[in-house]
C-alpha cells in the first residue's frame, strides 16, 4: 500500500522544485535572506497559478525543531545578562498586540465591510492555526480570514529583509558561535529537542516543536557544556522548506474570487507594519537594542518565520524569539476574551 497518493507526491515534488528555483534565483541576484524569501515568492506564484503544492507535515516539523536548535545555539551568558534591559520591550509587545489588533479590525470593518467577528479574527497579529480554529466555531468568513492572515505572513517575510538591507542593518557576519556543532552532539540535542517538543505539544504550548529545540539547545549552550552552531549545509535547506511552506498557503486560491481579501490583507499589513516599526524604533532608542533586532521582534509575522529570519539576518535570536513567544501566549488569552466580549455586546444589542 502506498503511503501517499500520486497527487500528493506530485504536489510535494513540485513544491521542492519551485522552492529550489526560488532559492537559487534569490541567491543569484543577491537578495537578502535568499533561502527564505526566494522559495516563498516562487512557490506563492506557482500556487496562485493553480498548482497544487504541499510540504509534508513531518518535514515541516523537523525544520521547526532545527530552527529552534539554531536559535538556542546563539544563547550565551552575555545575552542572558542583557535580558535585564528588556522589561520595557516586553511590555511594549503586549501594548502593540492590542493596538495592532483593533486598528486592523477597524480598517477591515469600516473600509472593507467585513462583519465584526471576521474583522477581529482576520486582524489577529499572529497565531494563524489558533485563529482558524476559533473562526470555525464563530460563523465567521474563514476563507477571508485565512487569506488576510496569509497575506500578512507572506508580506512580512518578503519585506523585512529588504528593509533591513536598505537601511544597511543586515549584519554581514554571524554573531553567535563561529564553529559548527559536531554531528554526534547535534544528534543528541536533536533527540532531546524532539522529546521536549512532544512534551510542550501535550501542554498546548504555541510553536511547541520550535520551543523544544530552543530549550534543548539553549540550556547546554548557555552553561558552556556544548558550543557551536548547526551546520549551514543543514540550515540552508531548512530555510528553503520554511519559505516554501509559507508559499503553499496560496495553493489553490483563486485570486479573482478573493481579490477583496488580498487587498484588505495588503493594506492592513502595511498599516500594522508601519506601526510595529515605529514601536521598534522607540524600544530601540529607549533600551539600546539594535533596530534590526527590534523590528524582527515586533513584526507581526509567524514565530517560526521570524525566528528563522533572525538567524539568517544575524540578530539576537533570544531577544526575537522571546518576544514572539510572548506575543503568541498573550494572543492565546486575548483573542478568546475579545471574541466573548464581542459576543456579549452583540447579544445585548439584539
Amino acid at each position: 500500500m502506498a503511503f501517499v497518493s500520486s497527487a500528493q507526491f506530485r504536489a510535494v515534488l513540485l513544491t521542492a522544485f519551485f522552492g529550489a528555483v526560488g532559492a537559487a534565483g534569490a541567491w543569484y541576484v543577491g537578495a537578502p535572506a535568499p533561502y527564505l524569501i526566494g522559495p516563498a515568492l516562487v512557490v506563492m506564484l506557482a500556487g496562485l497559478a493553480g498548482l497544487k503544492l504541499a510540504v509534508p507535515n513531518r518535514l515541516r516539523d523537523a525544520c521547526f525543531v532545527l530552527v529552534g536548535i539554531s536559535m538556542g545555539a546563539s544563547v550565551t551568558p552575555d545575552i542572558i545578562g542583557a535580558a535585564k534591559r528588556w522589561p520595557f520591550s516586553f511590555f511594549m509587545v503586549l501594548v502593540m498586540v492590542v493596538v495592532l489588533l483593533y486598528v486592523a479590525a477597524w480598517i477591515l470593518q469600516h473600509l472593507f465591510r467585513l462583519d465584526r467577528k471576521t474583522a477581529l479574527l482576520a486582524s489577529s497579529p499572529g497565531h494563524l492555526s489558533f485563529i482558524i480554529s476559533l473562526s470555525a466555531d464563530s460563523k465567521a468568513d474563514v476563507p477571508a480570514i485565512a487569506i488576510i492572515q496569509s497575506v500578512r505572513v507572506m508580506a512580512l517575510t518578503l519585506a523585512v529583509p529588504p528593509i533591513l538591507s536598505a537601511l544597511d542593518m543586515a549584519a554581514p557576519g554571524f554573531t553567535g558561535p563561529q564553529q559548527m556543532m559536531e554531528l554526534p552532539v547535534l544528534a543528541v540535542v536533536l533527540l532531546a529537542s524532539v522529546a521536549l517538543g512532544l512534551l510542550f505539544t501535550r501542554w498546548n504550548f504555541p510553536a511547541a516543536l520550535l520551543l523544544g529545540g530552543l530549550a534543548a539547545s539553549a540550556l547546554p549552550h548557555v552553561s558552556g557544556f556544548i558550543s557551536g552552531q548547526v551546520p549551514y549545509w543543514i540550515m540552508n535547506p531548512v530555510y528553503v522548506v520554511i519559505g516554501s511552506l509559507i508559499g503553499t498557503r496560496f495553493s489553490g486560491v483563486s485570486v479573482s474570487a478573493m481579490r477583496t481579501a488580498f487587498i484588505a490583507g495588503a493594506i492592513t499589513t502595511v498599516v500594522v507594519t508601519i506601526m510595529a516599526a515605529a514601536c521598534a524604533a522607540l524600544v530601540s532608542s529607549v533600551i539600546g537594542v539594535p533596530f534590526n533586532a527590534a523590528l524582527i521582534a515586533f513584526a507581526p509575522g509567524g514565530l517560526e518565520t521570524m525566528a528563522a529570519m533572525a538567524v539568517i539576518m544575524h540578530v539576537d535570536t533570544t531577544y526575537v524569539g522571546s518576544h514572539h513567544v510572548l506575543r503568541l501566549i498573550f494572543l492565546s488569552f486575548l483573542m478568546p476574551w475579545a471574541m466573548s466580549r464581542l459576543q456579549r455586546n452583540g447579544e445585548s444589542k439584539s
